[in-house]
């Protein structure tokens, strides 16, 4: 039953990192979906699209980790992935809100 709901997030976060791949979903970003559209034309949409879309397929590795866990009766391999995820989350939040690195 874990299994199932590791692989489910994981396909969640490779859906969406192909979308933003594919430059589509910038309303699916929030701060971005909500900004005026004198806010928005100062931001390189390209950019941000592309740092998502990396943060979403590595947000989906650490998830595919706590799935090997559960295939591989190996209990330690949830923590890690579990672990990698909240350590990817902080640096990527971090790196996507810091820095004016989407402004044109």
């Amino acid at each position: 039953m874990l299994l199932a709901v590791f692989l489910v997030i994981t396909g969640l976060f490779v859906v969406l990192g192909i979308i933003f791949a594919l430059g589509k979903g910038a309303n699916l970003i929030a701060g971005y979906n909500t900004a005026t559209d004198e806010e928005k034309s100062k931001t390189d949409e390209k950019k941000l699209l592309k740092a998502m879309s990396v943060f979403m397929f590595v947000l989906s590795g650490c998830f595919f980790v706590s799935a090997l866990s559960q295939v591989l009766h190996a209990k330690s391999l949830i923590w890690i992935g579990q672990a990698l995820f909240v350590v990817s989350l902080i640096v990527g939040l971090t790196y996507l809100n810091t820095g004016n690195r989407f402004k044109r």
